[in-house]
């Protein structure tokens, strides 16, 4: 079965805006804490532009490519930042690396906080089987498109909140984690972290890992979204 065109548009849109908040929330933290790369290179800001181009083909290219012929997407980006302000201040550059993440889950707490106005006021009714796509469905069947959109953005926001928050480079969590080390052995963790070998190390493990945990977050969204349905994920 091919896939449907209008389903990849949605993932496509969903993981621009999702990334662009994502970096657009590490370099503003970055800026806040006193380390001004991102801001001025342009990426402090909600507009896509300076993002793509920061990393054209891991938000543009890679993302659409996988979303018109998979049915999701998926890419990378990257906010610049002073190295050496990171290592002078590694609980610093923690806030700055968890900033992302909060990114995401503000998105997702959005899109959840819509999802149960919706189906408060019956404009949403929790649909006959779920999935990343179909966590909400519209009461009237004409606004597919929206229910269709908030579930892509709560899905993909909590998934990639959670990737990223793994403790492993080159990850946000890895950096995260040093908010609560002492700085010497921050500072330490952070340079291991910026080694290639240790990233690509780093990578392999989390593709590894966070599949097993996709499945039990998809249920744990269903059961916050609709705490009385007896449906498991499909």
């Amino acid at each position: 079965m091919g896939i449907d065109i209008a389903t990849g548009f949605v993932w496509f849109v969903s993981f621009l805006f999702s990334t662009t908040v994502h970096e657009a929330m590490h370099a503003l933290a970055a800026w806040r804490l006193g380390d001004p790369t991102a801001y001025n290179g342009g990426q402090v800001s909600l507009s896509p532009i300076p993002h793509i181009k920061r990393e054209p083909i891991g938000m543009l290219v890679l993302p659409l490519l996988t979303a018109m012929t998979q049915g999701w997407a998926i890419g990378w980006a990257s906010a610049p930042y002073d190295p050496h302000w990171a290592n002078r201040y590694p609980q610093r550059a923690a806030l700055m690396a968890a900033a992302g993440p909060v990114g995401n889950f503000m998105i997702a707490a959005a899109a959840f906080a819509a999802m149960r106005v919706g189906l408060g006021s019956g404009a949403f009714v929790a649909p006959d089987r779920a999935n990343f796509e179909t966590i909400v469905a519209a009461s009237t069947g004409d606004g597919n498109f929206v229910t269709m959109l908030l579930s892509v953005l709560l899905v993909q926001n909590v998934l990639l909140g959670v990737f990223n928050l793994l403790p492993l480079p080159p990850l946000d969590g890895a950096a995260v984690v040093g908010a609560i080390l002492p700085e010497p052995l921050a500072s330490t963790l952070r340079q291991f972290g910026s080694n290639p070998m240790a990233s690509t190390m780093g990578l392999l493990v989390a593709w590894q890992v966070f599949p097993g945990l996709a499945g039990p977050l998809f249920t744990w969204i269903l059961r916050l979204v609709h705490p009385d349905a007896g449906y498991g994920p499909g």
